[in-house]
């Protein structure tokens, strides 16, 4: 995958800055650098052009475009990603009578973050809320930004019925351990806000953006006293099933809010995904406030975390 985004010149220094201890040897012509960013090799030319290439590509290039988005609001993004193409011929089969039903769905946001909270949603939308949506762009809910999420979700909300759980970092570790892993802790969020909406919104489907088999899900809970049951597990969901894709957002709005108390709290830029430059905003803060403070602002069972430990005992 290879993403090519234009900065501007403020967003161009920060990025000197932050890759100073990942630069490359030898830098190629006309290019201010070029760094190593996990499995992503990250070009920054004189001209502004930053080009991030490699798997994870998307995830080094999306911290960058947010703050570009931050420092200089006024500006139309400028980026282009290779596999755009490649994605658009992928079809997505959408099953018409699921679609156009009145339906349940939930999906979750912040279980690949090392920062922010988990959120999951469940959303009711009934048939008469489809063109609604459509004009609103929830269709194409995964081709919406973080900015454009903050202007439609209030719009959102304000008709379309929803339940949402947000556990914060400090709960996350307290429950994580041998025997409740990442998707036992999804699966029991997701049924929780299923259980609240279904018992409020008769639906013709519930749909859950599959992450585990149906089998391996009912295990998750099968020492709850109450369990959502009829549930359609669907990949892609979010892409065929409005409320899905209603959760997705409403899930994403509140993460994004969450995430930017957090790191007001720590007075730190927090990137989100968990790549090498988590480690070492990780390390700065540990630096400031101590190792107890990652406990309040992040997931301590991701490899970050010893990461981190490493940067701190080698300073």
């Amino acid at each position: 995958m290879t993403i090519t985004l234009k900065v501007s010149e403020n967003t161009k220094k920060e990025m000197v800055e932050f890759f100073e201890d990942f630069k490359r040897p030898k830098t190629p012509q006309y290019a201010v650098f070029q760094a190593d960013d996990a499995d992503t090799v990250v070009t920054l030319y004189e001209s502004g052009k930053a080009v991030f290439q490699g798997k994870s590509a998307d995830i080094s290039a999306r911290i960058w475009i947010e703050r570009e988005r931050h420092l200089n609001p006024n500006k139309t993004i400028d980026m282009k990603n290779s596999e755009d193409k490649t994605k658009e011929k992928k079809e997505i089969i959408v099953d018409p009578k699921i679609y156009n039903s009145n339906s349940i769905g939930s999906d979750e946001v912040g279980t690949g973050d090392y920062f922010g909270p988990i959120v999951v949603t469940s959303a009711y939308v009934t048939k008469e809320d489809i063109k609604f949506l459509e004009e609103l762009g929830v269709k194409d809910s995964k081709k919406l930004d973080d900015n454009k999420i903050l202007e439609i979700v209030p719009q959102i909300i304000k008709r379309i019925p929803y339940s949402s759980m947000i556990l914060t970092n400090k709960e996350y570790n307290l429950k994580y351990n041998d025997d409740i892993n990442m998707n036992k802790i999804k699966a029991i969020l997701h049924n929780k806000v299923l259980l609240d909406l279904s018992s409020k919104y008769k639906a013709d489907y519930i749909i859950v953006d599959e992450f585990a088999k149906a089998p391996i899900y009912y295990n998750y809970l099968k020492t709850s006293s109450n369990v959502c049951k009829g549930i359609t597990f669907m990949t892609k969901a979010e892409s065929k099933v409005l409320s899905v894709a209603c959760a997705s957002l409403i899930s994403r709005y509140i993460f994004i809010n969450e995430f930017d108390k957090l790191s007001e709290s720590v007075d730190e830029f927090l990137p989100k995904g968990a790549s090498d430059k988590v480690d070492l905003v990780g390390a700065n803060i540990v630096k400031k406030y101590g190792f107890d403070k990652l406990s309040e602002i992040a997931k301590l069972n991701f490899k970050n975390t010893e990461k981190i430990k490493n940067i701190i005992d080698n300073l």
